[in-house]
């Protein structure tokens, strides 16, 4: 499980409803009162693939592999039907998989428009013991961290001595590694380890970056997360912690060797890069499967749009709302720099089983 606002860390998207009101109707005729019929509840629209800007050109091949790896997480009966379908076959080339979705779903939209933010693995440097550049402390989840849940903030724990510390870091690399929730270490002597989630203090996630473009610190279309990262580094020391500790929440972690594989998400099972998605679960199910379609980005440098059927497979404190998806770009500084400039406007679409006998290959 991730705890994070990640990508540009512009803040969590607000959105509001109103209703209109109804006039007077008239008043009809006295005649005969029909007899109740039962109360329906009214289907769920559809669409057609047509309708999908993009979905002709997408790679169907590889978010198929994404999905049969995947699938089992879902529990639901036709969901479990449609994994074993696509799990009796090894592989399928680009117009197969396509086929596959169009013959084993249908879409139902996801009503209203909402914000796709983007976050990744990263990879840091570490050391073993502090000096003046690696002073931050990586700390495994506290013994008295029941004590400290929902009460002690960042300001308080850092200003608590570590009585361990699992390695040491640059400060705010840590502050970013507490927003992506995982990452890799490498040491002096070049030993890799898994640094992974533990546990944190239970207070809300904070955004850093519109208080630092309401501040002057930051341009308004420059608070992407490499361009957060470049200040606080630049501002090492009283001013970068002060900005930091606008944060409140703060994240423990716990290490494990290095086995290579992408981070494993709230479902269970690793991530697969570019189709795998965060989502607020309250909405929607683990093993989900969407089409997802965001464009006007509204950051320097970001890529204009992001097209592509995508699993549901973690979740993160940030992540509230229907219409609401952080997407996972895979690990290193690569992914790390387009992550950070991802924040569109999203729409969805929902891909659901077909239920009934298998259908005709």
């Amino acid at each position: 499980m991730r705890f994070r606002l990640v990508g540009a860390l512009c803040g969590v998207l607000l959105l509001s409803a109103c209703a209109t009101a109804r006039g007077p109707e008239e008043t009809p005729a006295p005649g005969p009162r029909p007899a109740p019929t039962p109360s329906q509840p009214a289907p769920a629209p559809t669409l057609d693939v047509s309708s999908l800007t993009g979905w002709a050109q997408a790679d169907h091949a590889e978010a198929f592999a994404a999905y049969r790896a995947t699938c089992g997480v879902a529990r639901a009966p036709a969901e479990a039907e449609v994994c074993r379908r696509a799990r009796s076959h090894p592989r399928l080339e680009v117009n197969e998989a396509r086929a596959f979705f169009e013959t084993n779903f249908r879409l139902q939209p996801v009503p209203g428009e909402g914000v796709l933010t983007a976050y990744y693995a990263p990879e840091y440097t570490a050391r073993r013991s502090p000096d003046a550049e690696y002073s931050a402390p990586v700390r495994p989840k506290p013994a008295n961290h029941a004590a400290l849940y929902g009460r002690a903030d960042r300001a308080m724990i850092e200003a608590t001595p570590p009585t361990e510390v699992l390695a040491w870091m640059r400060p705010e690399e840590l502050f970013f590694l507490q927003i992506q929730g995982s990452g890799v270490l490498t040491f002096a002597d070049g030993e890799r380890v898994k640094v992974l989630f533990a546990a944190h203090n239970d207070l809300p996630f904070s955004g850093i970056a519109n208080p630092m473009r309401d501040r002057g610190l930051l341009a308004a279309n420059n608070t992407s997360g490499e361009a957060i990262r470049a200040w606080l580094a630049a501002h090492r020391g009283p001013e970068a912690e002060a900005i930091m500790r606008l944060n409140r929440r703060y994240v423990w972690f716990r290490l494990e060797a290095d086995d290579g594989l992408h981070p494993v998400g709230a479902a269970g099972v690793p991530l697969p890069p570019d189709h795998a998605i965060a989502v607020d679960l309250t909405q929607h199910r683990v093993g989900e499967l969407f089409w997802i379609d965001a464009s006007a980005p509204i950051l320097t440098g970001a890529f204009p749009v992001y097209r592509r059927l995508v699993v549901a497979l973690d979740t993160g404190g940030a992540i509230k709302g229907q219409v609401r998806a952080d997407l996972y770009l895979g690990s290193g500084p690569e992914a790390g720099v387009e992550a950070g400039r991802v924040r569109h406007t999203l729409r969805m679409v929902r891909l659901v089983p077909r239920v009934g006998p298998d259908p005709a290959p």
